[in-house]
């Protein structure tokens, strides 16, 4: 992979894991604390695996409302909605044969993971507005700060959905459980803003 700082013991352990579980062709969980470099990891195992020429697509699901999550990730035909002036393909669509990345899949309204565990097992979907549905080839990566678990006691998570896309469970600590990942990290971060 690109220049990753995994130096310490902790670090080479998850990357020598997520190169292992890269090569299976299934769902994906990373655990662990905001800014801890879930996405980083992510990336890992887009490009460790088969999928590694194809594109990788992400998607924070905290920091948008709900329609435009739908319509991010499942795109619309002209005249679907007010000011649906052309098709538009959805992040899966773009992702195709290649990796999408979920990030913070615990925030995503219970609507759309409902229409998210349909697109999971159908592998297929249909656009806002389309009487036809679309074959998709996606590897799904999910990522979450949240105890879904508990989410799901709380009924903020689906069960079925947690169980679909946490095949493979990966935990990312929090940098402070990382010592030697901090200077190579503060070596590169100097490196690249140094100008």
């Amino acid at each position: 992979p690109r220049s990753v700082v995994y130096v310490d013991p902790v670090s080479q352990h998850l990357l020598a894991l997520a190169q292992r579980v890269a090569q299976a062709n299934v769902t994906a969980l990373i655990e662990g604390p905001t800014g801890a470099g879930k996405e980083i990891l992510a990336r890992v195992l887009h490009e460790s695996s088969k999928r590694a020429n194809g594109p990788f697509v992400g998607l924070n699901c905290a920091a948008l409302p709900e329609q435009l999550i739908d319509d991010m990730l499942f795109g619309h035909e002209k005249g679907a909605f007010t000011g649906a002036h052309k098709d538009a393909r959805g992040l899966f669509e773009q992702a195709h044969g290649g990796t999408i990345f979920l990030d913070e899949i615990g925030e995503m309204p219970m609507h759309l993971q409902s229409k998210l565990l349909r697109v999971l097992q159908e592998r297929q979907l249909t656009r806002l507005g389309a009487d036809h549905a679309i074959a998709i080839d996606v590897r799904v990566i999910a990522a979450t700060n949240k105890d879904l678990r508990q989410a799901i006691v709380d009924r903020e998570f689906r069960e079925d959905l947690y169980f679909r896309i946490s095949t493979f469970k990966l935990r990312v600590p929090a940098l402070r459980h990382r010592p030697g990942d901090i200077l190579p990290l503060v070596s590169q971060l100097l490196t690249r803003h140094a100008n």
